[in-house]
């Protein structure tokens, strides 16, 4: 990070707070029998209009003028950022409130809005603070709800959810320090914007009061003899630039301080090292769903892309849930996590983890299940963890939230170790862009485990890996499994993966199971067209050359009459156009649904 725009600040911040102590005349003393002198031993900038010694009314200037634009730009500040994070992420009634609310004072222009009410309320710098924090308060909401508008659509928000972390717990320690380069940037112009507009009114005469000093009054009272006495102009003047331009500096170094980037060397982010979100205690279990269905409405009608599912999976068993993209895989996981968009709703079924019907509780109670009882693994590691926090940290939270009088130091080295990441104690103060993709999955798996969970749901974790890393991520999750007796709900596109991991598998299309049953016995005899058809479009190495599957799976909206997979069926006959086959027993545990699996 760049030192000068620190010192430069720094200097001025600190010849404002020590002038009182400093060796010159009272900004107020007159000597009218010497007005407009120049420059002098004992009046190194000259004297005013008045006698008055320039120095301390430019150093007494400076307190005046930097105190009113930092406290009116800190009000701005945490309520625009306030109003801007409510807003982006409740959204609803909220949204309109806050953003409305802040549009009524864009209407006005800034300069306009604080002469109506300075004029109003009297000039003085107690007026001119909350004036100046109602002229910049829409422009950090503004900037504020950009942010979160961007990270609430992030993964690693979603992982926070799914570990229990509550609304606020996620605006606070999740979103807002992900915002924060933009908002350092607002407050670096809102200041120097301060700044000036304070000089200005006080130019006008609607701002510090007379005799009181200020960069405005210095400058307005200097052009009345900037013929007899032009530097009386140039002093003010040459202090309202090199102050701006330091401070715009000093935000631009910041934000770029706290940029998550790999190209930047952040230190600043240490202050922000401990923040992370929360979790709350909950009962172990293993999953139980029964005719699952998700609606979502749009303008054409209510559409379900999740119909009827069922699906159960007991401790220490793997059940992969498979099927090609736009499936209902992923919607599923959702579901059950209660995590659903807010234009989804499960219409019908029930979830239930160790005996408890999630369905019926309210979102505190969902929160303190996940991440303890359940928790979650998402398919993009780099989008999962929080950016702008280190590794240890984001690990430690989980724990200490679960377990306020944990060792979360000890524990989280410990899970370093155990999910197999070298040097712990340096992997630890990392953050996640200096760690490689497979890293950051066995981080997400550490942080995952860290509570003891007895559901694991494992959405496409090795997607964004190479073959080798694929290969050490899902003999990981094994051992992991074996050791603890995790369930685990493990969904992929991959059946060489399935082959490898699963005891049983669910096949999905088009927003229903398919086909489910034993893996060997799926895999080794399917009894449905489309299980088929995707053991023949995965490579094999020893085998022949993989065949695609024709056309494409159906919108939730737009699903053939009867078999859904019939348009794409090589074995389709007449008989699957007319109705929408149940799920028939092949034999105990397995089940596929097809009109003609005895043939297939």
């Amino acid at each position: 990070m760049n030192r000068a725009p620190i010192y430069g600040v720094a200097i001025i911040a600190a010849l404002a707070l020590a002038v009182p102590l400093l060796p010159l005349p009272a900004p107020v003393s007159m000597d009218v029998a010497h007005r407009l002198a120049g420059p002098s031993a004992q009046h190194w900038l000259g004297q005013d209009e008045f006698g008055r010694d320039v120095l301390s009314r430019l150093l007494w200037g400076a307190r005046v003028s930097l105190s009113v634009a930092l406290f009116s730009a800190a009000i701005a500040c945490i309520v625009g950022t306030a109003f801007g994070v409510l807003g982006g992420f409740l959204r609803g009634i909220v949204e309109i409130l806050t953003l409305r609310a802040v549009d009524v004072l864009l209407c006005f222009p800034p300069l306009l809005l604080a002469l109506l009410v300075v004029t109003l309320a009297g000039p003085g710098a107690t007026t001119l603070v909350p004036v100046l924090a109602l002229v910049y308060l829409p422009g950090f909401t503004r900037v504020a709800y950009a942010g979160v508008l961007t990270a609430r659509s992030q993964d690693y928000v979603e992982a926070m959810r799914v570990l229990g972390a509550g609304r606020l717990r996620i605006m606070l320690r999740t979103i807002l320090p992900n915002i924060g380069g933009p908002v350092l940037v607002q407050i670096s112009l809102s200041t120097a914007s301060a700044v000036v507009l304070e000089s200005g009114l006080s130019f006008l005469g609607l701002g510090v009061v007379p005799p009181a000093p200020s960069w405005g009054l210095m400058i307005g009272a200097a052009r009345a003899t900037m013929v007899q006495a032009p530097l009386l102009l140039l002093w003010p003047c040459l202090a309202l630039t090199v102050t701006i331009l330091a401070m715009n500096a000093l935000c631009d170094a910041l934000r770029d301080a706290v940029d998550p980037h790999p190209a930047w060397k952040p230190r600043l982010r240490r202050t922000v090292d401990a923040l992370a979100p929360g979790l709350l205690p909950a009962p172990a279990g293993v999953l139980d769903v029964r005719d699952l269905t998700v609606a979502i409405d749009t303008p054409l009608g209510t559409i379900h892309p999740v119909r009827n599912i069922s699906l159960y999976v007991e401790a220490g068993e793997t059940l992969a849930l498979v099927g090609e993209s736009g499936s209902g895989k992923s919607m599923t996981s959702l579901a059950i996590s209660g995590l659903l968009p807010q234009a989804a709703r499960i219409s019908s079924g029930t979830i239930r983890l160790s005996g408890t019907d999630l369905l019926r509780l309210l979102e505190p109670a969902l929160r303190a299940i996940r991440g303890a009882a359940a928790a979650m693994i998402f398919q993009d590691p780099s989008s999962s963890l929080n950016p702008v926090h280190r590794i240890g940290a984001q690990i430690a939270e989980a724990i200490r939230a679960h377990r306020p009088n944990a060792d979360a130091a000890a524990e989280t080295l410990s899970l370093l170790r155990r999910v197999g990441i070298p040097d712990p104690e340096r992997r630890a103060r990392a953050y996640p862009h200096e760690l490689s993709g497979g890293m950051r999955q066995r981080v997400m798996i550490a942080i995952a485990i860290a509570n003891a969970p007895s559901l694991l749901i494992a959405d496409e974790p090795t997607t964004a890996l190479d073959v080798t890393i694929q290969a050490q991520i899902l003999t990981l999750l094994a051992d992991l499994q074996r050791e603890r007796g995790i369930a685990l709900l493990f969904i992929t596109h991959s059946l060489p993966v399935v082959a490898e991991i699963a005891d049983r598998v669910a096949v999905m299309y088009a927003g229903e199971i398919v086909e489910t049953g034993r893996t060997a016995d799926v895999f080794g005899a399917p009894k449905h067209p489309y299980t088929a058809a995707l053991l023949k479009s995965a490579p094999d190495e020893d085998g022949p050359p993989p065949e695609g599957i024709p056309g494409i799976v159906p919108a939730p909206h737009a699903l053939p009459p009867g078999c859904t997979f019939a348009p794409r069926c090589t074995h389709r006959t007449p008989d699957c156009d007319i109705a929408r086959p149940p799920l028939a027993d092949v034999e105990p545990g397995w089940q596929t649904r097809c009109v003609r699996w005895r043939t297939v």
